[in-house]
């Protein structure tokens, strides 16, 4: 891969070596998404994007019996966890030999996802010998995604058809992750929607109103704004993004 200059790509933009690039945003910008926001005290982190050779699961429909999405919403069914799902619960260590730019090995790496949660979860979120999920969205509480900083974790939902998840806070590297990757939208509501929801309700996310509905129950929740991460995962990460926007060249 060709190196840049720094000095030759705007400021939000630094480079380094290894195929790694560090991204943020100004801090003018309204938004109050974690991924503007990051306590500065912490070191800056740099993300390697995981190239897939798929449609980022996040603006597609996940299959053909789940859910209806776009880039505006979402529509299909839940899928309820607690508190403190750990990446080794969303992809064991032993799957990480899976590589998603490989197209099979991509779908391979979607049928395990979640598949180290407890058996205290008696419905599988993807169905043994299966490689989709019936669930489009993911509804999670608080510390999501807490543990390793595998781009494995985000990468398998969205290799599993998922298109969004929405929990009372996440990990830090796993929101970042999700954002670079663009493989699901790490969504965040006002309040513990894991003991609100069940794992098979109907709902909708509707991302410009910030909210989802759950048809099963008859109620709506308000969601925290996915704010300027939400053009990064639409776009399909953050490579993808900064070429869509002439921050690098295009391949």
């Amino acid at each position: 891969m060709a190196s840049f200059s720094a000095a030759t790509v705007p400021q939000n933009l630094t480079f380094s070596s290894s195929n790694k690039l560090s991204f943020s945003l100004p801090p003018s910008s309204s938004s109050s998404s974690h991924f503007l926001s990051f306590p500065t005290s912490q070191p800056t982190l740099t993300t390697r994007l995981i190239t897939s050779h798929q449609t980022p699961r996040a603006h597609a429909p996940p299959s053909a019996s789940a859910a209806e999405s776009s880039t505006s919403s979402f529509h299909g069914l839940c899928y309820v966890v607690g508190d403190n799902i750990d990446t080794d619960q969303i992809i064991p260590a032993e799957y990480l030999t899976l590589v998603p730019s490989n197209p099979d090995e991509y779908q391979k790496l979607g049928s395990y996802a979640l598949i180290g949660l407890p058996a205290s979860y008696p419905a599988r979120f993807v169905q043994p010998g299966e490689t989709k999920t019936k669930y489009s969205v993911l509804i999670a509480g608080a510390n999501f995604g807490c543990g390793s900083s595998r781009e494995h974790a985000p990468v398998a939902l969205g290799a599993s058809g998922a298109a969004a998840v929405v929990a009372e806070s996440y990990a830090r590297i796993f929101f970042r992750n999700s954002v670079a990757t663009g493989e699901v939208y790490p969504l965040e509501s006002e309040g513990r929607l894991c003991e609100e929801c069940s794992t098979g309700d109907v709902v909708t996310i509707e991302l410009a109103e910030s909210r989802l509905i759950n048809h099963t129950t008859g109620k709506e929740y308000s969601l925290k704004p996915i704010g300027d991460a939400g053009p990064v995962i639409e776009a399909g990460g953050i490579f993808a993004y900064a070429r869509k926007t002439g921050m690098i060249p295009t391949r």
